[in-house]
């Protein structure tokens, strides 16, 4: 097979798409190099659609290898085990955007994976792995209606950039990833520092306009080295069979739309999906799967037709109306923090916990972070839905859900230097009707204001949806999980009353224009506002005090060159402070920085002075003139040596015991003794000479 490269330079470094050398045996494989970062991304389709299911059973897979960065795995093991976070989330950007560009009632398994060979921090992967995905499938027989492309646009000093390095991410305001086709946006993803609608949207014309050359480079390679579509098929009701089911459910189905209780309307509609797939099951015996797709064809269209001809919505609100918001703090006694936010039938209780600065997670993947002090974490258990299925692991969802919170929040984190905490949230889903996800970002908001955080401003979100026919278009705010079902999009905005923090958006359509995204920013910006209203009205501004049960954290800052006498031979030093400082079973946490930082953190003060005080006495430098009640340690001929403060002596000459003559030094103490002494002088050498007489008198 022919070795075809494209190429060419893409935001300041070379970006290489090849086939023919790699993984001949998949449908469709290209190595993808942008700088130094290289992905191998294959795509492979089933030959027969999956049996009995009425979904798309699309898989991407990232395979993360530590070799990438020159690293060998931890532990016994040594290889690589489950993906990272990073990894999940990487998968997810490659997965949303080409998800809605294979064709309706297409069945077959395909699995998209992308094995990351090397890593240039400066060449993102998640960009490599998008771009690999959407060439592997547009080479392939694969049906798919692309290419797509995607990348990266940061705002550094005012200036759009595109694939910003990292020295530029770390100054930037704006941390944009965006897909699109040809002609139209098709996946937002975003981490900002409070900007502007307008500054997202130019921030996505910018992306779109760079991206057209990699659609270029896509489409060079299918031409040269591309394969014919294959005869896949799809599966989708007849007209007689939708005829049948519009027939069947003879207007009733609009009225079990029509309400506001989620459960009723589902238990409603199910009843009549029942009756009426019961009704057709003699007619069409062989044409299940068809029944149940009209049946789903025709919930969709009663929905979308209340919509764009009454502009309500199934639960009566119009198109611009949020649900009722209830918000709560302080309801668990011996927690740090608690938010209880609920919007409609959506609650999330999120929980704050503050720890010590060594508490920070360690992050051991191939990112460039080794470490992170903020932290949350998403569970959406079934009982949220009303459903009873096994507890599992962390879904790649909830995952997702929980890093979309996370960047919300994550501008507004105090720095450690300000507030010297590790922060954990944890959002726990309740009920389930659309948007958990911005209901965690106002809930965490709630969590962080009740523990004392002195977050910089509150942070609310708001899901959007659209439901679009030809020119027909409604975007609704505040959507409901009926809405996301059977709609065209979920664009979800966070931010603060001054600007947005952070953006995901799906769609189901082949893209979105840009009269559709302004007018969804836009009135997103009223929704955000309004539930903001609502929640400082609960609570204004950040407790002023930390939970009773909360730690204490003190900093302190000595000389680095005193670090290893604090710690001690093999931590001999440090745990001796712990262990002795402790009050019952509240110990004193103690974590030091290699420039002299030390934090000490206790819930109880008392342990942490006690703490704070041996730190000091160890790092003191005596002077002259100072007075210390010390413990006599060794005798000499000429003198005794006294152990003013933790591992630091000085001597007592014979001469400055006492104010008479002294034979011997035994005559006047023994070791164990405590004695006062005064700093008389420090030589050159850095020995304390002391002396007892001169604090004596006749």
């Amino acid at each position: 097979m022919e070795v075809v490269r494209v190429e060419g330079d893409w935001g300041g470094r070379r970006l290489v798409l090849e086939t023919g050398r790699l993984a001949k045996q998949a449908n469709g494989a290209v190595l993808v190099t942008y700088g130094e970062t290289v992905v191998l991304v294959t795509a492979v389709a089933s030959r027969q659609p999956r049996p009995g299911i009425d979904f798309f059973p699309l898989t991407v897979d990232y395979e993360e290898r530590l070799y990438a960065v020159g690293r060998i795995p931890g532990g016994f093991i040594k290889r690589e085990g489950r993906p990272s976070e990073k990894g999940i989330l990487a998968c997810r950007l490659t997965d949303r955007p080409i998800r809605p560009l294979f064709p309706k009632g297409f069945h077959n398994d395909v699995q998209i994976v992308v094995t990351v060979l090397s890593i240039d921090h400066d060449c993102p992967m998640e960009v490599a792995g998008m771009i690999g995905a959407s060439a592997a499938l547009h080479i392939s027989d694969i049906p798919f209606e692309g290419p797509i492309g995607g990348a990266v646009v940061g705002i550094v000093d005012g200036e759009y950039v595109l694939n910003p390095t990292q020295e530029q991410q770390a100054n930037a305001s704006l941390h944009l990833t965006v897909a699109c086709k040809r002609d139209a946006v098709i996946m937002i993803e975003a981490g900002a520092e409070r900007v502007t609608e307008k500054q997202v949207l130019d921030g996505i014309r910018f992306g779109f306009d760079q991206i057209q050359q990699v659609l270029d480079m896509q489409e060079d390679l299918r031409r040269r080295a591309g394969h014919d579509k294959g005869d896949y098929p799809t599966t989708k009701p007849s007209q007689e069979i939708g005829a049948a089911v519009d027939a069947a459910f003879a207007g009733r189905l609009e009225a079990a739309t029509r309400n506001s209780d989620k459960l009723q309307r589902e238990a409603d509609t199910l009843a009549l999906e029942v009756e009426v797939t019961a009704a057709l099951a003699d007619r069409f015996p062989d044409a299940g799967q068809q029944v149940a797709d009209a049946i789903k064809a025709a919930r969709k269209a009663v929905m979308r037709r209340l919509i764009l001809e009454e502009g309500i919505r199934a639960d009566g609100r119009r198109t611009n109306e949020i649900r009722p918001i209830s918000c709560d703090t302080g309801i668990l006694p011996r927690t740090h923090g608690t938010g209880l936010f609920t919007r409609g039938q959506t609650q999330v209780l999120t929980i704050c916990t503050l720890g010590a600065v060594s508490d920070k997670q360690i992050l051991d993947d191939i990112g460039a972070i080794d470490s992170k002090r903020y932290i949350h974490h998403y569970n959406f258990p079934p009982f949220s839905t009303g459903e009873a299925r096994p507890l599992r692991a962390p879904s790649r969802r909830s995952i997702g859900h929980g890093a979309l919170a996370e960047r919300a929040l994550l501008s507004m984190i105090p720095p450690e230097e300000k507030f010297p905490y590790t922060i954990r949230l944890v959002s726990e889903v309740l009920e389930s009707n659309g948007s958990t996800s911005m209901a965690s970002v106002c809930g965490s908001t709630l969590a962080l204001m009740d523990a004392g955080v002195p977050i910089v401003a509150p942070v609310a979100g708001v899901a959007m949806g659209l439901v679009k026919e030809g020119d027909r278009v409604a975007v609704l705010t505040d959507i409901q999980g009926l809405e996301d079902e059977l709609g065209d999009m979920d664009f979800k905005v966070a931010g603060t009353a001054d600007g947005i923090t952070a953006i995901q958006m799906d769609i189901k359509i082949g893209g979105l224009d840009w009269a559709i995204l302004e007018r969804a920013l836009e009135q997103a910006r009223v929704g955000r506002l309004f539930i903001l209203g609502k929640m400082l009205a609960a609570l204004p501004a950040p407790r002023t005090e930390l939970s009773a049960y909360a730690p204490r954290v003190t900093v302190i800052r000595i000389n680095p060159e005193k670090i290893r006498d604090v710690i001690g031979p093999g931590g001999k030093v440090i745990n001796k402070i712990i262990e002795e400082t402790r009050i019952g079973n509240q110990k004193v946490d103690i974590d030091i920085q290699e420039d002299g930082t030390i934090y000490v953190g206790a819930i109880s003060l008392e342990a942490a002075e006690r703490a704070i005080t041996r730190i000091k006495a160890i790092v003191k430098v005596p002077e002259p003139g100072e007075v210390y009640h010390g413990r006599v340690t060794r005798l000499m001929n000429f003198g005794a040596f006294v152990e003013i403060l933790p591992g630091k002596e000085g001597l007592v000459h014979i001469s400055q015991l006492a104010l008479d003559r002294v034979e011997k030094v035994e005559d006047v103490v023994k070791v164990g003794d405590e004695l006062d002494v005064k700093v008389v002088e420090i030589d050159e050498k850095g020995r304390v000479n002391l002396s007892h007489k001169a604090l004596l008198t006749r």
